[in-house]
């Protein structure tokens, strides 16, 4: 084939054999995680590494973490891929050795090591932050819903139970109308549509009598959930519909969009987040000082009054739970409170001075309110009983000050979207959009700080360089 570029023979020897450390060019990334893992001590981590029971050595724990960080960084979870890849992919036979472990082995690395794969997670981040990678001390929380191995279909709860038994005995209704209707028949036909149905039957009560089996296992959690695959696994609605998964927690740095901290959780929603991300992010970071933005979904009295007391200073949004505006009545915002009296001023110019305090939900609450309400000419645009009661809670001085604050600082809020959002996406990118490779809480947690080592890895080779980033982790 004149005129194309062509290859070498398959058969052409050369003179002097080729070494395979030409092929792997000076600025590949599996120079990188070379240099990063033999940099580690391993030694005071806690990795599991038993020999076989045949008495055969087991693999460096540097070896397979070699593996897995490669592999998470080139989008291949699975440990059979992983096993296949050792043996063919030149680029690993470089990084290991020449070493090819089986898939099971990988596997059980995986499986044993869980806190000390987190731990080299977060070394990186030690590593991110003697490269000055993180001078601004400023970051985004946000949470995003992961799937587990666990399907929706056996995942239960009180409601999907109930749902469930209802339409089991609805289908039983329906066919014991059809064997009624069909009884009246007289044929080979008939009697083998009504043997069919009543097979159909006792399979349905031998399944209401699984669920109700279930049920007394859902009612003894504490949740009153439970997945049959993957124990710890729960349902969470996200984006109008509902995964079974994990709630994934970050805390991403502001200024070069790396995870400076991460945490999965199994609670679907994000309110008591808040404190515990801002302040592994601040360990991360060794910061005496800390800024923290975050969206309405994180909105907490509590826990921002626990930010604010560490020296976390928090931006977030105020959460308006009151339905009075959309009744066409004046909300909370309308009440301007007056600390120097220790009372609200109404749109009326009338004041709601302090009354009783009380515990609500484990918060003092103190309540306001005016006896002028009886007479006000604009009470049916402020409340439907005898008298407009404010609420206040005791510290809410707290936030009262992160809501000026985020007035101030609007742009806070755009900053966040445009920082928080990007890992998550290119971390769902490369699993493909498909579940966690592994079962419970601890273990996904593990893999989870595979993919965000990965991620950060990625995110400062394309910052400095892989040369530079050598060059910097083995200065």
């Amino acid at each position: 084939m004149s005129g194309f570029i062509e290859g070498e023979a398959r058969t052409q020897a050369t003179l002097l054999p080729e070494i395979l450390d030409e092929y792997i060019t000076e600025d590949n990334a599996v120079r990188v995680i070379d240099v990063f893992i033999d940099g580690i001590d391993l030694s005071g981590m806690g990795f599991k590494t038993a020999p076989k029971d045949t008495g055969r050595p087991a693999y460096h724990p540097a070896t397979m973490l070699k593996l897995y960080v490669y592999g998470y960084l080139n989008r291949i979870q699975s440990t059979r891929r992983l096993e296949r890849e050792a043996g063919r992919n030149v680029e690993l036979m470089w990084l290991l050795g020449r070493l090819a472990p089986d898939f099971k082995t990988i596997s059980d690395f995986r499986k044993d090591n869980t806190k000390a794969i987190r731990l080299v997670c977060r070394d990186f981040v030690m590593v991110c932050r003697k490269l000055d990678l993180f001078s601004d001390a400023f970051v985004a929380v946000d949470g995003s819903k992961f799937k587990a191995v666990n399907n929706r279909d056996r995942n239960f709860t009180r409601a999907k139970l109930k749902r469930r038994l209802e339409q089991i005995d609805e289908s039983i209704d329906r066919y014991l109308a059809q064997i009624r209707s069909v009884d009246r028949q007289e044929s080979r036909i008939a009697k083998d549509k009504t043997e069919r149905l009543e097979s159909k039957i006792v399979k349905l009560k031998e399944e209401i009598k699984r669920l109700n089996e279930i049920e007394d296992k859902l009612l003894a959690t504490p949740d009153k959930q439970i997945s049959l695959t993957d124990p710890d696994a729960r349902s969470m609605i996200t984006r109008g519909s509902g995964i079974v998964g994990y709630n994934v927690q970050t805390a991403v740095d502001a200024k070069h969009h790396l995870i400076v901290a991460h945490e999965v959780t199994n609670v679907g929603n994000d309110r008591a987040q808040l404190a515990n991300m801002a302040a592994q992010a601040k360990e991360a970071l060794a910061a005496n000082e800390l800024a923290v933005v975050a969206d309405r979904g994180y909105f907490s009295g509590k826990e921002i009054k626990a930010c604010e007391d560490a020296g976390i200073k928090t931006y977030l949004p105020k959460c308006q739970t009151s339905g009075n505006q959309a009744k066409g009545l004046f909300g909370k915002r309308d009440f301007i409170y007056k600390p120097e009296n220790d009372e609200y001023e109404c749109p009326a110019g009338e004041r709601a001075i302090y009354r009783f305090s009380r515990q609500e939900g484990g918060k003092m609450i103190r309540r306001y309110w005016s006896f002028a309400c009886t007479n006000c000419s604009t009470k049916s645009q402020c409340t439907t009983g005898e008298n407009r009661r404010i609420s206040r809670w005791e510290h809410e001085a707290v936030l009262d000050v992160v809501e000026a604050r985020i007035n101030q600082e609007p742009k806070r809020m755009t900053t966040r979207r445009n920082t928080v959002e990007h890992p998550f996406e290119t971390i769902k990118l490369w699993m493909g959009y498909t579940h966690f490779q592994m079962k419970t809480l601890k273990r996904v947690s593990a893999e989870m700080s595979l993919h965000v080592l990965a991620y950060n890895l990625k995110r400062v080779m394309n910052i400095l360089g892989a040369s530079a980033l050598i060059k910097a982790m083995q200065a």
